[in-house]
């Protein structure tokens, strides 16, 4: 395991301060804020600390209520809703200076069998044919503040694997509403279904909401965009290996009022739907004044 993907798994692991009160640290991926995907994986990590060991989350809904600040720890406050005989309940508020700054329920169940069916995968490119995000950025790194090139550049605990990148996110053109791309840790993990669980929570906020930008020629580093996560929900379906890789498939049906909408379904790379994405976002573009 590399040392960066360790200190994710270390980052998602949370300390435990007092009963159903867990304590996580941040990380600064260069622009300040709390990576949304963090605040998802240490939340549900922190519901996992509180359910049994036979339950697994199957869905998960949240809200990001307030920036995070990277210089700060977060709390993650668990309620325990309910238990029932195949069902757990849980509800997670992540706190910074006495607000709360996100909310999420998530529910677990015991693993069950029954009917099945799926939506098909659709048709991608090898992963390993394709460049990585480092290899693409590194284009027109020399564009990039200084800040930003460094983070940009930087090993990351995930590799991925655009399928069909905006070749210059700096003067972009506009493409359909609809993205793919390949997604695996850069080492390989325990054998312990939540932690690939809340790694892949934190890995699905990648170039997600960014998709409903494309049909508008503009990006998130085109000069007065706001691009910023409102709310967030997954359904996980059927067991996965994050250390292996996965093919999220993203469109945008709708932008309006300054919000756009996405949503995605999570494949391995035999084409099995291991889970489902929905989030929406603000989209607001600024005068550049």
């Amino acid at each position: 395991m590399s040392d960066v993907l360790e200190e994710l798994v270390t980052l998602l692991s949370l300390e435990k301060i007092e009963e159903n009160l867990f304590r996580g640290q941040s990380q600064d991926l260069g622009w300040g804020l709390v990576y949304g995907g963090q605040v998802l994986g240490q939340a549900l990590s922190a519901a996992v600390k509180t359910v049994p060991k036979d339950r697994f989350v199957h869905s998960l809904h949240a809200y990001f209520l307030r920036p995070g600040d990277v210089s700060r720890p977060i709390v993650y406050d668990v309620d325990r809703i309910r238990d029932g005989g195949s069902f757990t309940t849980r509800r997670v508020v992540a706190i910074q200076k006495g607000r709360p700054i996100f909310n999420m329920s998530a529910s677990f169940q015991i693993e069950e069998g029954g009917f099945t069916h799926q939506e098909e995968a659709p048709s991608a490119p090898d992963p390993l044919t394709l460049m990585t995000d480092q290899e693409r950025v590194a284009k027109f790194s020399d564009q990039l503040p200084d800040f930003l090139r460094d983070q940009a550049l930087a090993e990351r605990p995930f590799e991925l694997r655009p399928v069909d990148p905006i070749v210059d996110p700096v003067s972009p053109d506009e493409r359909p509403p609809r993205s793919m791309h390949w997604l695996k840790t850069t080492g390989k993990l325990a054998d312990d279904p939540s932690l690939h669980r809340f790694l892949l929570a934190y890995a699905s906020d990648f170039s997600f909401l960014t998709t409903s930008l494309r049909p508008h020629g503009v990006t998130w580093l085109t000069p007065g965009m706001q691009v910023a996560s409102i709310d967030h929900a997954m359904w996980f379906h059927r067991p996965f290996r994050v250390d292996d890789w996965l093919l999220h498939d993203i469109e945008s049906p709708s932008a309006a009022g300054a919000r756009g909408f996405v949503r995605g379904n999570i494949y391995d790379a035999d084409g099995h739907l291991v889970a489902s994405t929905a989030q929406e976002g603000l989209i607001r573009m600024h005068d550049e004044k």
